[in-house]
């Protein structure tokens, strides 16, 4: 059975996915269509923060009143607003408007007579002081703010042909990079709950008042002229108006009817796409592509265009009718070969041969790979680091979205196969800011021998550019000791007002896989979590080390105890390490469950561990569940830096000399 709204009215979140692709209008709300996008943790965290930033906003106007309950009563809703906007002055949380079929609420609405301000809250920031606007110099909307502009347009018609003869004013209320905050533990003030009656979810901090909350971190952006022109031009949309979009929206979401976009590049990544749909359990991405391409869902299931790594024609390859890897030929891609190396346009090319032949085997450039590895000096250090960047900031002192370094793993291998997990940090006190006592962690931790150092992508390197600059504002009295170090073991970003390259910079491990293997198995990613299943399925040597515990390797673990094996095998394949992470609270009793703040499950992700990280933020969270909740974290981190020595001992295996 589905589940529908009765009468079907088209809310501002169907509208804004429907700008995605109007076909998802059909699938929306409808238990049988399973929505992806609702279980994605890093969405889920975004989602927190939204929410966090929105009820901090509403700190603001002290005298607004916000609706409450009966969420899915659009009537009802609508009616309450309208006795309060009887008032010449009005502030109101939440206001609902419903016209033919159209239904909306307001994050924020102001009423002076009949002056309105339509203020739309969200997390994403902004510099206040560089703002000019979000309309580009050929006329277009900032393709990066098109979605928040177009949910306040939708806001701002709905209203207007609720209520003609108001005057309405539309602005953003943004996150103000500038700003810094003047008190510590504003983000714990605002504590996400799965507990909470409330829309967003966030209890606030009882007792706070507007004097606890500090200087201001928000802004609230004019957008006039960016609305003007959605109502004008339409400048997302073409062929329609925005008042005919709306329209048409409208009457097929209300009469269950399904509109039919063709399918191409924009299907990748769609939230209703399912991987072995059941008559129960539909795949609305199946769908589309079944009855515009008529073929089976085995066939659909086949690797697509947009599936090739980094490849920037696949868009034009697409409307020019190529769907499927398995129609390309090689001057749809034209590579360009490398010496010793796999350049781009090869790996793309090795992804469609491999796929075409049924060839699951890697492809490895074995001189060049023998070549970089000769280059690394023993022992080699890998590390991981786990930060934060959120809207409202743990401690005082510290900007919107300024990193917070809080946690990092080091594991080192020696040059007779040895493998030590030598250090590891992890600072989540309540309200310190670690970033500097992490990097002194760290210095201690690397200057222990002078070996190569990894990292695996740019994440770990933009951080420590990024405490670089904290280091230079600071007074902490040994900042340029800890800039030299950072300065040896890093190098400059753009845009930074200093330059340099270290005499030990941390080498990629993800530009070595780039450059020197391709496996099948990973389908074109590059990601860390998608290398390691394919690199333990590869080698007979790691599967038969790391099948054994702990104790009868040649290595040390300081959060997995030794009877742990960190591969199991599932039909002869081998289950990635990350999805077989003990879950948190496992044997905790009923009784002890129920006193938990966190509501925390498992940490198998980075999202997963800057949540927990905030959790751990909260006062109030017993000894107990910290201390679980900081296993998990150091249990995750640490895997991390062992899939980097896995993948070196990989390497190392395939380019032995014979």
């Amino acid at each position: 059975m589905m589940s529908i709204d009765k009468p079907r009215y088209l809310t501002k979140s169907r509208f804004k996915l429907a700008l995605d692709c109007p076909t998802k209008l059909f699938y929306t709300r409808k238990q049988e269509y399973e929505n992806q996008s609702e279980s994605d943790p890093f969405l889920e965290a975004l989602a927190e923060g939204g929410f966090q930033v929105e009820e901090l906003s509403r700190m603001y106007y002290p005298d607004g009143i916000a609706i409450i309950g009966d969420d899915w009563n659009y009537d009802l809703l609508a009616r309450k607003t309208a006795d309060l906007l009887q008032q010449e002055k009005a502030v109101i949380f939440e206001a609902a408007f419903l016209y033919e079929g159209l239904f909306i609420r307001v994050d924020i609405l102001e009423k002076r007579d009949n002056n309105i301000k339509l203020i739309e809250v969200k997390a994403k920031s902004v510099r206040e002081s560089e703002h000019n606007g979000f309309i580009g110099s050929r006329g277009n909307l900032n393709g990066g703010w098109s979605a928040y502009l177009y949910d306040v347009a939708f806001q701002q018609y709905v209203i207007h042909k609720a209520y003609p003869y108001w005057k309405i004013t539309p602005y953003l209320n943004l996150v103000n990079k500038d700003a810094v905050a003047t008190v510590d533990g504003l983000n714990q003030c605002f504590k996400v709950t799965k507990s909470s009656d409330l829309r967003t979810g966030i209890v606030k901090k009882e007792g706070i008042t507007l004097e606890d909350l500090g200087s201001s971190l928000l802004s609230n952006i004019l957008i006039q002229k960016e609305i003007e022109l959605i109502f004008k031009d339409n400048p997302a949309i073409e062929g329609m108006s925005f008042e005919e979009t709306i329209w048409y929206f409208k009457k097929h979401y209300s009469n269950d009817i399904k509109i039919n976009t063709p399918i191409g590049h924009h299907c990748k990544g769609c939230e209703f796409y399912l991987e072995h749909p059941t008559q129960e359990r539909k795949s609305g991405f199946h769908e589309c592509w079944s009855s515009q391409l008529k073929l089976s869902n085995k066939e659909i299931s086949k690797p697509k265009v947009y599936d090739i790594w980094n490849f920037r024609g696949a868009k034009a390859i697409i409307e020019n009718g190529k769907f499927f890897i398995d129609e390309l030929v090689e001057e749809d891609i034209n590579p360009k070969a490398e010496v010793d190396k796999i350049s781009n346009s090869e790996r793309q090319w090795n992804q469609v041969k491999k796929v075409q032949l049924k060839d699951n085997t890697p492809h490895i450039e074995i001189v060049g790979l023998r070549n970089e590895m000769k280059s690394w000096v023993y022992p080699l250090n890998f590390v991981d680091f786990e930060t934060s960047m959120v809207a409202l900031p743990f401690t005082s002192g510290r900007s919107p979205y300024e990193q917070t370094a809080f946690q990092f793993s080091h594991h080192i291998v020696y040059e007779d196969g040895r493998v030590e997990h030598s250090t590891e940090y992890l600072n989540a006190e309540v309200g310190v800011f670690p970033n500097f006592d992490f990097v002194r962690a760290l210095k201690t931790a690397l200057e222990s021998n002078s070996g190569s150092i990894f990292r695996y992508h740019n994440h770990e390197n933009t951080v420590l550019n990024q405490i670089y600059s904290q280091l230079d504002k600071s007074n902490e009295a040994d900042k340029e000791d800890l800039k030299g170090f950072i300065e040896q073991i890093s190098h400059a970003t753009n845009g930074s007002p200093h330059s340099w390259r270290g005499e030990r910079d941390m080498i990629d491990l993800y530009r070595v896989v780039k450059e020197f293997y391709y496996d099948p198995q990973t389908q074109g990613s590059i990601s860390i979590k998608a290398v390691l299943p394919a690199v333990l399925n590869s080698s007979s040597f790691l599967k038969m080390k790391y099948a054994k515990p702990i104790s009868e390797i040649n290595m040390t673990s300081k959060n997995f105890n030794d009877e742990h094996v960190f591969l199991k095998l599932e039909n002869e394949l081998v289950i990635s390490p990350y999805k077989t992470l003990p879950p948190l609270f496992d044997n905790w009793r009923d009784e002890e469950l129920e006193d938990l703040v966190s509501e925390m499950g498992m940490i198998a992700d980075g999202g997963a561990a800057l949540t927990a990280y905030s959790k751990l933020q909260f006062e109030n969270m017993t000894i107990i569940e910290r201390q679980e909740i900081s296993l998990g974290l150091l249990k995750y981190c640490e895997l991390d830096t062992l899939a980097m020595v896995m993948i070196y001992e990989y390497f190392k295996e395939i380019t032995k000399e014979i």
